[in-house]
């Protein structure tokens, strides 16, 4: 897997319910043994974006296609999750590095003392 890989995952869902099958991007690969990959869940609940932090992605995006998302869809940069690369269901797709590097410094900026 890549940084930029759109994953299929159980994720746990907000409300402690059962873990669903989601779509989530790869943001980065972490160093050490364990939990290794950086992702963040993809949600197609697309009235909860969240204007310069979300990330809206659909059919008028030239990545949407390579995504491998099957509707209109918003990376949720609140939505992070350490994962070990065995819980990983399989790969659907990718984005490009421009949204890649996008998410990454809005992630970055946030974080920031």
């Amino acid at each position: 897997m890549n940084a930029g890989d759109v994953v299929l995952i159980r994720l746990p869902t907000f409300a402690g319910g059962m873990a669903k099958l989601r779509p989530a991007l790869v943001v980065a690969l972490l160093p050490g043994p364990y939990q290794t990959l950086l992702l963040c869940g993809i949600s197609s609940q697309i009235t909860n974006f969240l204007p310069n932090w979300d990330e809206f992605i659909d059919g008028n995006d030239l990545d949407y296609a390579a995504s491998g998302l099957h509707q209109p869809s918003i990376v949720r940069l609140s939505y992070l999750y350490a994962a070990d690369p065995v819980e990983i269901a399989g790969t659907i797709g990718a984005v490009d590095v421009a949204r890649l590097g996008r998410l990454r410094t809005r992630r970055a900026c946030q974080i920031k003392p």
